[in-house]
């Protein structure tokens, strides 16, 4: 996976997947009222499916993308100690 060293920020094809859930902010493509499933119009159950669609997306992309931390420059050699103010 490449990284910016300067960042941290990493790149990874799976991140493309996040473009799906964006996909129902174009509401042209989805305002109508037929076809209809339990009287409601389509414009209001495509909308209801987009919802698991989207989680599925974002943890896809989140179990497929998690890796070890970028670690950038020197490593930290604060300790938890020495950061809190209640041990001055």
């Amino acid at each position: 996976m490449p990284s910016d060293p300067k960042t941290g920020l990493r790149w990874s094809n799976w991140n493309l997947l996040l473009i799906v859930p964006l996909l129902m902010l174009i509401t042209p493509w989805f305002n109508m009222d037929e076809p209809r499933i339990f009287g409601l119009p389509f414009f209001y159950w495509y909308q209801f499916a987009f919802v698991p669609l989207g989680v599925l997306c974002v943890g896809l992309v989140y179990v497929k993308t998690k890796d070890k931390p970028v670690v950038t420059g020197k490593p930290d050699k604060l300790g938890v100690d020495d950061l809190d103010e209640g041990a001055k």
